[in-house]
């Protein structure tokens, strides 16, 4: 149907819109860099989309003479060699070191050509002659985030995850896509499902049995509540990819971690989340977390990727779960300085309160809480002495109030294109 659509109209379109994802049980390290195959199995919440999402719309006309590509209404350098290689069907990307043009398109291997591919495979090899145009057609590319990149969660899962969607639509392509979205970010190919997600480690060499699955949907806990404390948009001191290889390459901790703990941890973390233990899944997400960032320790030279802010926060939230005689918030930090706490709808209140007096806003008071309502709560006198300790003020930037979501969704209001019927971003930065 798309190639005879794009046959009559010279011009196909399809937008689409994908999910960011944070590990409760981490994937730190890779066995094979070019496959991006892990080596352990990771388990992840996705969070919603109407706080947190990338959108992104992919066209193919004949009329187009380039492949072009815009992020937040900026064109950006499609020249670059890792780009070029992602758009040209049938090659395989060359590596290249050091930063690309783009967020979503310049890991070492791009799911493009994977899209055709599978788009050719569907068919079995004997396209007809609109599709076989289509294929050949030059593409545009735009995709934008509904959240500010300085929340450190502007990572590739959710530019992948997205891309890989817009692709897939626009090729007619309906096959398992976690694999492709793995082979452009690891973590992306997590974003292709909702709610609670596992990427399994895998064992073939190729790689096709690495692959991401849902465990429970996002409606399976629905008390369950995500608070993103957002400290520093710095870019990380090292990148995540090369942290990885070298925590590979140097930490005993790392190879303990993958093929002994990770495993017992699984398992118990999905037992945890079928029950919605949230005791059980939280102090084992905090156990987790800290044993990631300890193999960032271990590595040689170690990587601090927390801050003292961190480690105010994590100090913040055991205080106030000893105050409480059990686990009512539970923090996980990725590889960076911004918490992500898991706590209950009947929490957030409180706790919200108990950061803001923590942290109190330097300056913007009124938005400094974002996302899903959060009401007003009065602290216990008690309560305050135990947790507030010297408060800093305007170290945490905002909270952002979320909870688990769907995966990627296919976008059928022609409005809602980031591309124009010209195939040009209809809203430029």
């Amino acid at each position: 149907v798309l190639g005879a659509m794009a046959a009559e109209r010279a011009l196909a379109m399809a937008t689409c819109t994908a999910p960011v994802n944070i590990a409760v049980i981490k994937y730190w390290g890779k066995r094979d860099t070019d496959l991006i195959l892990p080596i352990n199995s990771s388990l992840s919440v996705t969070l919603h989309q109407d706080q947190l999402k990338t959108t992104t719309t992919a066209a193919a006309s004949r009329d187009f003479t380039e492949d072009r590509l815009w992020l937040n209404g900026a064109e950006v350098d499609v020249g670059h060699p890792r780009v070029q290689a992602c758009l040209r069907e049938g090659e395989q990307p060359p590596h290249s070191p050091g930063g690309g043009a783009s967020l979503i398109l310049t890991p070492p291997h791009c799911p493009v050509p994977a899209v055709r591919r599978l788009a050719r495979k569907r068919r079995g090899g004997s396209e007809d002659a609109a599709t076989l145009s289509l294929l050949s057609y030059k593409v545009h590319i735009a995709s934008e985030n509904n959240f500010p990149t300085a929340a450190g969660l502007a990572s590739s899962a959710a530019g992948y995850a997205c891309l890989v969607s817009a692709l897939a639509r626009l090729y007619g392509v309906e096959d398992e896509l976690s694999e492709v979205a793995r082979r452009g970010s690891g973590s992306a190919c997590r974003s292709m499902w909702g709610g609670f997600v596992q990427w399994q480690r895998g064992e073939r060499p190729d790689g096709t049995d690495s692959l991401a699955h849902q465990v429970a949907p996002e409606t399976h806990w629905p008390e369950l509540r995500v608070l993103v404390l957002v400290v520093s948009g710095q870019k990380k001191p090292v990148a995540s990819t090369a942290g990885m290889q070298t925590s590979v390459e140097t930490s005993p901790l790392l190879k303990h971690r993958a093929e002994v703990v990770v495993p017992e941890r699984l398992a118990q973390m999905i037992r945890h989340i079928r029950e919605r233990d949230f005791e059980g899944f939280g102090q084992l997400a905090m156990r987790d977390s800290n044993q990631f960032h300890a193999t960032c320790l271990d590595t040689f030279p170690p990587i601090f990727y927390l801050s003292d802010l961190s480690r105010h926060i994590i100090a913040l939230a055991h205080r106030y779960n000893a105050h409480h005689r059990h686990t009512k918030v539970a923090y996980t930090f990725d590889a960076g300085p911004n918490a992500v706490i898991f706590t209950l709808a009947d929490t957030v209140d409180e706790f919200v309160e108990v950061v803001r007096r923590s942290f109190p806003p330097a300056t913007n008071g009124d938005q400094f809480v974002q996302g899903l309502p959060v009401g007003s709560a009065a602290l216990p006198q008690e309560l305050v002495a135990a947790v507030v300790t010297e408060p800093v003020r305007g170290a945490v930037q905002y909270i952002l109030h979320t909870k688990p979501g769907p995966g990627p969704q296919l976008v059928d209001d022609p409005s809602q294109h980031l591309l124009g019927a010209d195939g040009l971003p209809r809203y430029r930065a």
